[in-house]
């Protein structure tokens, strides 16, 4: 289904390469020059992307503006692109923070320019083909392409542990996508064992019915993949030092869209393709994700470093996304979708503005600061802002995905969604009194008596995150009902998958006992 006459998503996802190919050609001196082609590349990126909100049709669960081109043809692996109400929002996110992160990274990014917005735009190219791809060997190139630019970033960008970090990074995620491969051969194998036709498209993979003992191995291979990704506790320990020692923008990237791929996978892959294993885990997940909902808040609390306490509510936050997508109900999984982008809006804000403010005193710790709205105010309102966004005040966004994820776990199983309540307390108490020591108090440190309010470029950074922190929280629907088909046929799936399986095992029983009988 493409409602436009020329290849859109090819065009969203290649573009960022054509700036690679201007920014070749201009001296690595001009540093003005570079950082204003980048900006006026993703700028564009996103402007040419807002066609997908606006000529996306509503009310079916199909694929949109599809894209379809032999690549190997003899080995059935397609150019294959495609968007549904599940992927939409997350292409769009993407595209609304790049440009946001070039602006962020204006001034402290002074070394290597060049090398930098390069590995920007190539980053870009790489989280936008990932979300589109629905042939799932082209995913996997886009999948393992991300790790280049975002180690790249890390390691020669970062602070000072950022080879560690970069390192920690890379070796996680890779062996996460080392399995999922293993995963993926198989399946495309066992498609061709099944239907005698060599094919990678994942349209055609949801329409296998896959052994139960193989699904759970396929399962567990897809889900440590992801899992490492979003990153699910226990596999979330490179995480905290990724986004500590990562520059501004790679923070910003990490928490608004790279995590989301974890996230992304389990709903696009994981969950729809191995229906019966997603059921038999889900109580295992669940139990994980609302450890990580309480961990990540109880250990946040407790962090001297500002940007270290951000980072561990990226695991307390991310928690709720996978407890609202593993509830299997429509309002939970509409609300999982929803907080992913939630998610990338403010916690991507509150690591802008740790950045504003280690821009400012060269400095994260908490005890440092004090007193800082009377010199910032301009600055310490964004601040604000980004933390009701994050603890779920009524009229943000943060809070109608925490109230459809917890009305939707409630709906199938209460007593997960009492213990998961817990971490919206919780958060509300760390990133309170978090704004308490570094806003208020008293201003006794002679560094920042002297410090200036947001200059215009900061205006620019800020102002539209703190939009879409309103307007996403005032006006839900106009987000929802572009999700409400494409989540209503996905938990369908998901029930009637399980629900064949389960049926098929029982006859299958029944007839063991009749044939003992006779």
């Amino acid at each position: 289904m493409n409602q436009l006459s020329f290849p859109i998503l090819t065009l969203i996802t290649f573009f960022p390469l054509a700036g690679v190919g201007v920014l070749l050609f201009v001296d690595g001196e001009n540093k003005n020059v570079l950082r204003w082609v980048t900006f006026v590349v993703t700028l564009i990126e996103f402007l040419i992307s807002i066609p997908l909100f606006t000529y996306f049709k509503i009310g079916t669960h199909q694929f949109q503006f599809v894209e379809k081109v032999p690549w190997i043809k003899s080995l059935g692996i397609n150019y294959f692109l495609g968007i549904d109400g599940i992927s939409l929002f997350l292409v769009l996110l993407t595209t609304f923070i790049m440009p946001i992160c070039i602006l962020a990274s204006w001034r402290y990014i002074d070394k290597h320019v060049k090398e930098f917005m390069i590995a920007m735009l190539v980053m870009e190219t790489s989280m936008v083909g990932a979300l589109v791809a629905l042939d799932i060997i082209l995913f996997y190139v886009f999948w393992e392409f991300m790790l280049i630019p975002m180690y790249l970033l890390i390691g020669v960008w970062g602070y000072e542990r950022r080879i560690y970090a970069a390192l920690k990074f890379f070796l996680y995620t890779m062996i996460g996508s080392v399995l999922m491969l293993v995963a993926i051969l198989a399946l495309y194998f066992y498609h061709h064992k099944v239907t005698g036709i060599w094919s990678a498209s994942i349209l055609d993979f949801y329409r296998l019915n896959i052994p139960c003992n193989l699904q759970v191995w396929m399962f567990l291979a897809f889900a440590l993949a992801f899992a490492i990704k979003v990153p699910m506790f226990p596999f979330h320990t490179w995480l905290p030092d990724a986004h500590v020692e990562a520059p501004t923008a790679g923070s910003v990237i990490l928490a608004g869209i790279l995590l989301k791929m974890g996230t992304y996978g389990f709903i696009r892959f994981a969950m729809p393709l191995f229906p019966y294993a997603a059921h038999k885990f889900t109580p295992l997940i669940s139990f994980l994700a609302i450890i990580g909902i309480i961990y990540g808040a109880l250990v946040a609390m407790v962090q001297p470093d500002l940007k270290k306490l951000v980072a561990y509510s990226s695991v307390s936050h991310l928690g709720y996304v996978m407890l609202g997508m593993f509830a299997l109900t429509i309002e939970g999984v509409e609300g999982s979708i929803y907080q992913m982008l939630n998610h990338g809006i403010s916690t991507g804000t509150l690591f802008i503005i740790v950045g504003m403010l280690y821009e400012r005193r060269h400095t994260r710790l908490i005890s440092e600061f004090g007193g800082l709205a009377r010199k910032l105010p301009a600055l310490a309102a964004f601040f604000m802002i980004a933390t009701l966004s994050s603890i779920g005040l009524p009229g943000t966004n943060g809070f109608v995905g925490e109230f459809l994820i917890l009305l939707g776990t409630f709906k199938a199983k209460p007593i997960y969604a009492v213990f998961a309540a817990t971490g919206v307390i919780l958060g509300a108490w760390y990133m309170l009194w978090m704004y308490q020591r570094v806003m208020f108090r008293a201003l006794d440190k002679p560094e920042n008596k002297v410090l200036k309010d947001l200059s215009l470029r900061e205006w620019c950074v800020l102002v539209p995150m703190a939009v879409m922190v309103f307007v996403m929280g005032f006006f839900p629907r106009v987000f929802m009902k572009r999700m409400d088909a494409s989540v209503k046929y996905f938990v369908n799936k998901m029930k009637s998958g399980y629900v064949r399986y389960v049926d098929a095992s029982s006859m299958a029983s029944a007839k063991i006992i009749i044939k003992g009988g006779r």
